[in-house]
C-alpha cells in the first residue's frame, strides 16, 4: 500500500475533497477506485469521508492505494537503475530489452524484469521501441502515472544516421501505417493529401558530429510517435545506423542507434525538478569516437 498525504491550505478551506485533490493531480479513475477501497480515502488519520465532503484549513488528507494485485510474470533480468524511491523508478534501458509483452516477446521485457524487481503494475512513462536504448521512467502506483503522464517527461534523444547533417532543423511530418498488420510506419509531407488515422509529427534536430557518411545528432520532440525520429530519418534518406527495418543495412550490435540520453520531470509527490542522464551504449560511443565535432 502506497499512503499519501494532502494538507489543506487556507486556500483551500471549505472546498470539497474531490476538487482539492484534482487540483494535486489525482485523476478520476484514482478517486473512484479509492471510494470503492475501505479507508481508501481519510482524513486527519482516521475518518474515512466522501469525495464530497467539506474539509477545512489544516486538516490532512490522507489516500490510502492499495498495492498492485495484476502483475506480470517475474523475470530475473538486471536492471540499470539511475534513481529509485517509493513513487518512481527510473532505468537505463538497453537496446535488447523490449519494453512490454508482445507476439514475438512473452517474458524477456522490461516490464517483466519491473516486476520481478518491485512487485507492480509496470507503468512507463512513454517508451521506447524494441532496440532503442536510454532513460525510462516507471511509476510505482497510479498516482504518479497520472500526474506525470499529465506534465510528460521532457525527453532528449540522440541518434546516429547514415548521411551528412550540419546545422540544426526541424522535420514536420504526418506519420502514418501503409498496412494495419504491420508495425512499420511511413510520412507524408503536409502538401500530400492527409488519411484517416494520420499523426502529426514534429522532430527538432541539431547535428553535433559527422564524417561526412554518419551524423551524431541530438533530437527534441514536439510530438511522440511509434517510430518517430526512425521514421523520419528514413524518409529522408538518412535511416539511423542498425536500423535495417527503415532500410539500413544491418550490423553486428544489437538495436538501432538510438538512445534517450535524458529526462526531465517533475517528481509527482515532491515537485522536485529532476534531470536523469544515461551514458550511450558502447557500441554507439564507438562509433562517435571516429566522428568529428560540428558547429551546431
Amino acid at each position: 500500500m502506497t499512503t499519501l498525504t494532502f494538507p489543506v491550505t487556507a486556500e483551500e478551506h471549505g472546498r470539497q475533497v474531490r476538487a482539492i485533490l484534482r487540483a494535486h493531480g489525482v485523476s478520476r479513475k484514482l478517486l473512484n477506485m479509492l471510494k470503492r477501497t475501505p479507508g481508501g480515502l481519510c482524513v486527519n488519520g482516521g475518518t474515512v469521508i466522501r469525495t464530497d465532503t467539506i474539509v477545512n484549513a489544516g486538516d490532512i488528507l490522507v489516500l490510502h492505494i492499495p498495492a498492485d494485485i495484476e502483475i506480470l510474470e517475474p523475470l530475473a533480468h538486471p536492471l540499470n537503475i539511475l534513481y529509485e524511491d517509493e513513487h518512481i523508478l527510473v532505468v537505463d534501458k538497453p537496446p535488447t530489452l523490449p519494453m512490454h509483452p508482445s507476439h514475438n516477446h512473452q517474458g524477456d521485457t522490461l516490464a517483466n524484469a519491473v516486476a520481478a524487481y518491485k512487485q507492480v503494475t509496470f507503468r512507463a512513462v512513454g517508451r521506447l521501441d524494441r532496440g532503442t536504448s536510454g532513460v525510462v521512467v516507471v511509476c510505482l502506483h497510479s498516482f504518479a502515472a497520472a500526474k506525470l503522464n499529465l506534465q510528460r517527461v521532457a525527453k532528449t534523444y540522440y541518434a546516429l544516421a547514415h548521411g551528412s547533417y550540419t546545422g540544426s532543423g526541424t522535420f514536420r511530418n504526418t506519420i502514418y501505417r501503409p498496412d494495419p498488420m504491420c508495425i512499420r510506419r511511413a510520412c507524408r509531407d503536409y502538401e500530400d493529401v492527409q488519411a484517416p488515422g494520420d499523426e502529426t509529427a514534429v522532430t527538432h534536430w541539431s547535428a553535433l558530429a559527422g564524417n561526412g557518411e554518419l551524423t551524431y545528432l541530438r533530437m527534441k520532440l514536439e510530438t511522440g510517435r511509434t517510430h518517430q525520429i526512425r521514421v523520419h530519418f528514413a524518409h529522408h534518406g538518412t535511416p539511423l545506423a542498425g536500423d535495417d527495418m527503415y532500410g539500413a543495412p544491418k550490423r553486428n550490435e544489437p538495436g538501432h542507434f538510438l538512445h534517450c540520453g535524458q529526462a526531465r520531470l517533475v517528481h509527482p509527490v515532491t515537485d522536485e525538478h529532476m534531470v536523469f542522464h544515461a551514458p550511450l551504449p558502447p557500441p554507439m560511443q564507438n562509433e562517435l569516437d571516429l566522428l568529428l565535432p560540428l558547429k551546431t
